[in-house]
């Protein structure tokens, strides 16, 4: 992996001015608590208590102000809601990762910029046979007086060759395009820069095991309506080396890496509704004194601040939510501390005043973005966002969008009131079969001996003293009424299922009634039931996988060393393309294919992508089936070599077996011409004039059989 520490580290290296004054450093802490406890407020206010319900329904909780009254016994929670969340996740994370990879990719740009789409050579050529047709030299024409330099041509298009620069500079006739010779030999730089970033970026993900983080933010994504991600960070990873005399010497380097942030951690711009309208965002961290010592390894981190932060004691407080979250209660105070990580804009001139030393690019902007970390009322780092263009390094995908908040609605929440309603229906239903399964006595005491206990149970003798035999016990059955209950709680099941849009089917419910007992059926209501999944995995696209994409690029343009990574590249979300089933995906590639073989068409078809899809969808990885633009190259030179020559053509004459006939159309053989009764049609040799049996002579009496 490329070292990138040299230069993140000299990026953000605008940090704090270890000459700060107090009373800037008192700004600073102020303004970050500011925007702290304003978003806190909020979030209290409008979506905390959502969260907490949805966790309920999903554990099958009741919450502390749900009153029972005292003929309701039952307290049974039916989970429906967890078996809808869990089975939205798991479709969901089968889409995206259905090709066994991370869904981005990188692919070079319609037009790319500053490097060529195709360049080309033909062996067989010499160079001074080929015409300068290329690109326009920035030194000139022919057609101008001046006298245009040797290699002018070539050296502009040099320039736009990428990665293949070092690779084709021993090359004089090379041109820009696509070769139109069967020599010809064709690469694509702006191509093979597109994958050898993809396969940098998608190390990296798997590097920071970015697919599990992945997972718990589309987890909580279908929970709570919100999932949060962050990064790429640059985290200081240790890799293990040993010397040449055994020793242990790990080599340290600064990596990007993403991961999930919980949504109750997650405190953004209360007046954005996405990550793009943010002006900053807050995470709050629960660390342990180990680790909050271990930032001291990390860049611009102050030690001196986090051991008089140690010093102070811990300072994390529990919310109140947290509570419902850990299913219990303790009064002290945990062992750890709170630590606020804000990202967000402040005022240049501020940022002056609080004794950051800003580097000359700044001092004309207005606002410049930063990154501060505060526990105990201590600037733990303080620096400048490093990133280029800048950025907030947090993704926060929707479920279902929710236009006028920041967070989305989740399918919990979609569902919530039918949650309670088959929750009543089922505890009527359960409350009404105990009572119809017993029988309630009544007692005339005046008939028994005072003092006796009423209790019933098997066995029981009752003493009585007077009265008529069987007055003094009369037992009162109930009618049975939970099918009516029942039909209610499957009715409301129902409503759940139009809540969600994910049917219940969906999640391996039987009895289904109706078309859906037919394959046929079962088909439709599973197409239709991908459709309020296809809307989710666009959002996870639109607001996730993209933009970190994209940052993950940016980082690698910025930070990387490596120039055959580099391009006018383009990231790709590839999460809806898994929609659709492999095999119906390969059925139209084929007939795709088909189509394209046509001679009249094959020039507009791109055949190295459909092949690759093609191998893509039939579940292999298109990596290692097939080959590169330069190995393919080179497999076809091969091929033409190590190919027979093939035999002269020679004329045939007329009459000779395989000839053509005469009149006949032009590539017609024999074998395609079938006859209705389904037996071939021999047309044999055509006769010539003057011979015998042929109708046409101009002399019909020399012919055979004519008199």
């Amino acid at each position: 992996m490329t070292d990138t520490t040299g230069d993140f580290e000299e990026q953000i290296g605008y940090a704090l001015d270890e000459g700060a004054d107090a009373k800037g450093l008192n700004e600073v802490i102020t303004h970050v608590n500011d925007a702290y406890n304003k978003s806190k407020d909020w979030r209290q206010q409008s979506d905390e208590h959502r969260w907490l319900q949805a966790y309920r329904n999903y554990r099958g909780l009741y919450s502390s102000d749900v009153q029972f009254t005292e003929a309701e016994r039952s307290r049974v929670f039916i989970k429906v809601t967890k078996t809808k969340v869990l089975a939205a996740y798991g479709q969901i994370i089968d889409v995206l990762f259905a090709k066994t990879k991370f869904p981005i990719t990188i692919d070079p740009t319609t037009l790319p910029e500053g490097v060529s789409e195709s360049v080309y050579f033909d062996p067989k050529e010499r160079p001074e046979e080929i015409e300068d047709d290329g690109p326009a030299s920035p030194y000139g024409s022919r057609d101008d007086e001046e006298e245009l330099p040797k290699g002018a041509t070539l050296y502009s298009l040099t320039k736009r060759l990428g990665p293949l620069a070092d690779k084709l500079r021993g090359i004089k006739n090379l041109k820009e395009g696509a070769g139109t010779t069967p020599t010809a030999v064709t690469f694509s730089p702006a191509e093979i820069a597109a994958k050898k970033m993809e396969k940098k970026i998608h190390d990296q993900l798997e590097e920071s095991n970015a697919s599990k983080h992945l997972r718990s933010s589309i987890f909580e994504c279908v929970l709570f309506g919100t999932g949060i991600l962050k990064g790429p960070f640059a985290v200081d990873k240790e890799y293990p080396s040993w010397n040449e005399e055994g020793g242990y010497e790990p080599v340290t380097k600064v990596v990007p890496q993403a991961a999930h942030v919980s949504i109750w951690d997650f405190y953004p711009d209360p007046d954005a509704s996405n990550m793009d309208e943010a002006l900053y965002v807050v995470q709050r961290h629960k660390l342990s004194k180990s680790q909050l010592r271990a930032l001291k390894k990390r860049p611009f981190f102050r030690q001196e601040a986090i051991e008089e932060s140690i010093a102070s004691g811990g300072t994390y407080t529990r919310e109140y939510w947290e509570n419902d979250l850990k299913d219990y209660f303790i009064n002290e105070a945990p062992d750890r501390y709170e630590i606020l990580e804000y990202w967000g804009t402040i005022d240049t001139e501020t940022a002056k005043e609080y004794g950051m030393d800003l580097p000359k690019e700044f001092e004309d902007t207005d606002e410049i973005q930063i990154n501060c970390w505060i526990c105990n009322n201590m600037i733990l780092r303080l620096v400048a966002n490093p990133f280029q263009p800048t950025r907030i390094p947090y993704f926060a995908v929707p479920y279902e969008l929710n236009p006028y908040s920041f967070f989305g609605i989740g399918l919990a929440e979609n569902m919530d009131d039918t949650q309670t309603l088959m929750n009543g229906f089922m505890r009527m239903a359960v409350d009404n079969a105990v009572l119809s399964g017993n029988l309630i006595f009544e007692v005339d005491e005046t008939n028994l001996v005072p003092g006796q206990d009423l209790k019933v149970y098997p066995g029981k003798v009752f003493r009585r003293q007077g009265g008529a035999p069987g007055q003094a016990l009369f037992g009162t059955k109930f009618p049975n009424v939970s099918n009516e209950n029942m039909q209610l709680f499957d009715k409301a099941r129902q409503l759940a299922d139009e809540a969600t849009g994910f049917p219940s089917f969906a999640h391996g419910q039987t009895g289904v009634q109706g078309t859906g007992r037919t394959a046929a059926g079962i088909s439709m209501l599973m197409g239709a039931a991908a459709g309020s999944i296809k809307t989710v995995i666009k959002n996870v696209d639109d607001y996730l996988l993209r933009p970190m994409g994209e940052a993950f690029y940016f980082f690698n343009m910025q930070f990387d060393h490596d120039t055959s990574i580099k391009g006018d590249l383009e990231v790709k979300a590839r999460g809806t393309e898994s929609l659709m089933a492999n095999e119906v995906r390969s059925q139209r590639l084929l007939q795709y294919l088909q189509v394209v073989s046509n001679p009249v068409l094959a020039p507009f078809a791109k055949f190295p992508v459909i092949i690759r899809e093609i191998a893509t969808s039939l579940g292999l990885d298109p990596d290692k089936v097939t080959n590169s633009m330069e190995e393919a190259a080179r497999q076809a030179q091969l091929i033409q070599q190590d190919a027979p020559p093939a035999p002269p053509q020679q004329p045939q004459q007329p009459g000779q077996p395989g000839a053509a006939p005469a009149g006949g159309a032009p590539g017609l053989s024999p074998a395609d011409m079938q006859g209705g009764g389904g037996g071939a049609i021999g047309i044999g040799a055509a006769a010539t004039p003057e011979e015998g049996q042929f109708s046409g002579q101009a002399n019909p009496s020399k012919a055979e059989g004519v008199g």
